[in-house]
C-alpha cells in the first residue's frame, strides 16, 4: 500500500490482518515505486495525494514494471480522477472515506478474478485462549465456568474466538449473526461488547480479554 496517511494505513493494515491479508505501507510512492522491483505483491491500494508525485502519474511508472492490481483509494471524489485512474491502468477505485469491509471484498474479487485457484488463506498458528465453546449447546466457557450469554452475545465471542485474536469489524458481528438485526447501530455492538466485558471480568478480573481497535471493531487478546 502506498498511503501517506499513517493512521489510516494503520487501521487498513490492522483490519485485512483479520483476513489473513498481509499488507506492508508505504508513505513515499517512489519506495513503493522500488519495492516493486525488489519483491513480488499480489495487489497494489494507492492513494492519489501523495508528496514527491501524484498518484496518476505513478500508475504509469507502476505500469512500465509491473502488471499488479491496483486499487485506487482516494479521497479525491472527482470523476475525471476515477476515469484518468482507470485510463491509466487501475483496476479499482474507492473513494473515501470508505468501510474497510468494502475495501476487503474488492481485493479478494480482484484476486479471484486474476488468479482462479486464489482462496482465501486460513489461520495456521492458532493462539490459544481461556475459552473452551460448545457451539451445539451454545455455550463458551472462560476456564471452565460458564459464561451466562444471551444468543447474540454468543454471537459476538464466537467470532471473536474463531478469529483466532484478528481484529473484528463492528459490521462483521452484524452481518455473521443470527441474532442481531441487520439494520441494528454499530452502537448496540458496543453495547453487547461491553456486556460479554461485564460477564468475562466476574470470572477473570486480571486481564482484558476483548480489546478495543480505534475505527474498526474489536480484538480478542
Amino acid at each position: 500500500m502506498i498511503e501517506d496517511d499513517l493512521e489510516l494505513a494503520e487501521i487498513i493494515t490492522d483490519y485485512l490482518a483479520s483476513y489473513d491479508i498481509e499488507v506492508t505501507n508505504t508513505d513515499s510512492p517512489y519506495n513503493g515505486l522500488s519495492m516493486l522491483s525488489l519483491k513480488k505483491y499480489s495487489l497494489l491500494i494507492l492513494d492519489l495525494t501523495l508528496p514527491e508525485i501524484d498518484g496518476l502519474e505513478l500508475i504509469p511508472k507502476i505500469r512500465e514494471k509491473s502488471q499488479i492490481p491496483i486499487i485506487i483509494s482516494s479521497a479525491r471524489d472527482d470523476i475525471l480522477d476515477k476515469v484518468m485512474g482507470l485510463e491509466r491502468g487501475a483496476d479499482d477505485y474507492l473513494p473515501k472515506p470508505y468501510n474497510p469491509r468494502e475495501l476487503q471484498a474488492r481485493i479478494k474479487a480482484i484476486l479471484k478474478r486474476i488468479t482462479p485457484a486464489y482462496e482465501d488463506k486460513k489461520n495456521i498458528n492458532k493462539k490459544e485462549f481461556d475459552f473452551t465453546v460448545k457451539e451445539e449447546d451454545i455455550q463458551i466457557f472462560l476456564k471452565n465456568d460458564l459464561l451466562h450469554l444471551t444468543l447474540a452475545e454468543f454471537d459476538l465471542l464466537n467470532l471473536l474466538i474463531k478469529r483466532n485474536g484478528a481484529v473484528v469489524a463492528r459490521e462483521d458481528f452484524i452481518y455473521t449473526s443470527n441474532h442481531i438485526e441487520d439494520d441494528s447501530s454499530l452502537k448496540n455492538i458496543d453495547v453487547m461488547i461491553s456486556r460479554i466485558r461485564n460477564k468475562i471480568s466476574k470470572i477473570d478480573d486480571t486481564k482484558t480479554y476483548i480489546k478495543s481497535v480505534r475505527g474498526i471493531g474489536y480484538q480478542l487478546i
